[in-house]
């Protein structure tokens, strides 16, 4: 096992956790900061394990929906992409299928008609090859994982290098690289559940949010995008803070939020100056605790946990319906199959790059 580093700025260490479905060791890695974050992450899925960041009162607690051994993450009926890497296209492509450069291509499906989350074989249910560093800037680990031509029946053999990065005063960076050696397509992004009271005690209907975003893409029955629309006016204005719970209680009739029963939908982000710009914020009442979401991406998808119910996650907790919000920063679901939205192409020669970062704060005052 690799040994632990430690610095001014803080501490990575690696621990064997168990054993992949097909007999390989499982690591879980812990980046740690001094008196700030801590994360756990495991190199199956590249999944976030756990995040803990200060309350108001100093005190560290998880932000993240997850488990606390790792075979629930090899089903996706128990762990439906908690924290996980999500490749080789984050969202869904309607039908499986796209046409490049004049080539069709079909995918395998896994959500009704659609390919979701790069398939029954997507990165979330891969083991990444791990380099563990320390920096300035604080801990890092470096996953690398090579996806072969025709997996999940995607073009081109794709070299991926994912970073996360932990620093002060209480940020978490995840960057990615990518590139191939035939044409594809590339989506890549985090799939991790927040729910800022940790250790989730409760739903996530009394978080406030706020998104980047004059624009929303509204979907059919089988949440694929039908084009885009003006936020203004509609449940999904949330250019100012709104209440969760009262958002979709207000508009709970609107047709766009029958089903999936929440909110599923990628936000526009209006365009930025500089490398990050802002996407999102969150915040929980109770604890203070305040999560930015910062992006080079193009758009957000903002997922309610419609279809939680009766997961079983760490400490034995029930994760319900609405128990954690995803904030998936992304390029838009189904762009193969719609010229309109940025380009998700990459070519031979070119290289993939994205940076988000998760910036905590506490904030004074805002008690329920």
């Amino acid at each position: 096992m690799t040994e632990p580093l430690s610095g001014p700025a803080g501490s990575i260490s690696a621990q064997p956790w168990g054993q992949a479905p097909d007999g390989r060791t499982i690591t879980l890695f812990t980046l740690q900061t001094p008196g700030g974050p801590e994360a756990t992450i495991m190199n199956y899925g590249g999944v976030l394990v756990s995040l803990r960041v200060p309350d108001r009162a100093g005190a560290l607690g998880d932000v993240v929906l997850g488990h606390d051994r790792p075979e629930p993450y090899f089903d996706r009926d128990q762990s439906p992409y908690f924290g996980a890497l999500i490749g080789r296209y984050a969202n869904r492509i309607a039908g499986g299928r796209f046409t490049l450069d004049g080539q069709p291509y079909t995918l395998a499906c896994n959500n009704g008609p659609n390919a979701l989350h790069g398939g029954e074989g997507g990165f979330d249910h891969r083991l990444w090859d791990a380099e563990m560093s320390l920096g300035d800037s604080g801990p890092a680990l470096t996953l690398r994982y090579t996806s072969p031509d025709g997996e999940e029946g995607y073009p081109g053999q794709l070299e991926v290098t994912v970073r996360y990065e932990l620093g002060l005063p209480g940020h978490l960076d995840i960057s990615y690289q990518a590139s191939c050696d035939a044409p594809t397509i590339v989506n890549l992004t985090n799939h991790s559940y927040w729910n800022l009271g940790a250790q989730a005690p409760r739903d996530i209907l009394d978080h406030e949010l706020r998104i980047d975003a004059d624009q929303v893409t509204f979907i059919n029955e089988d949440l694929i995008p039908v084009g885009t629309e003006p936020v203004e006016g509609t449940p999904f204005d949330f250019r100012q803070w709104r209440r969760i719970g009262q958002a979709l209680q207000a508009h709970g009739t609107h047709p766009q939020l029958q089903y999936p029963g929440g909110y599923d939908h990628n936000f526009v982000l209006r365009p930025g100056e500089g490398d990050l710009r802002l996407a999102a914020q969150l915040r929980e009442p109770r604890s203070g605790r305040r999560l930015d979401v910062l992006t080079t991406q193009p758009g957000i998808q903002v997922y309610t946990g419609n279809f939680l119910g009766g997961h079983r996650g760490k400490g034995g907790q029930s994760y319900e319906q609405h128990w954690g919000l995803c904030l998936e920063t992304q390029h838009f679901p189904d762009s193969p199959n719609h010229p309109e939205f940025p380009s998700t192409v990459l070519r031979p020669g070119e290289v993939f790059r994205s940076r988000t970062r998760y910036a905590f704060a506490v904030e004074d005052g805002l008690e329920a």
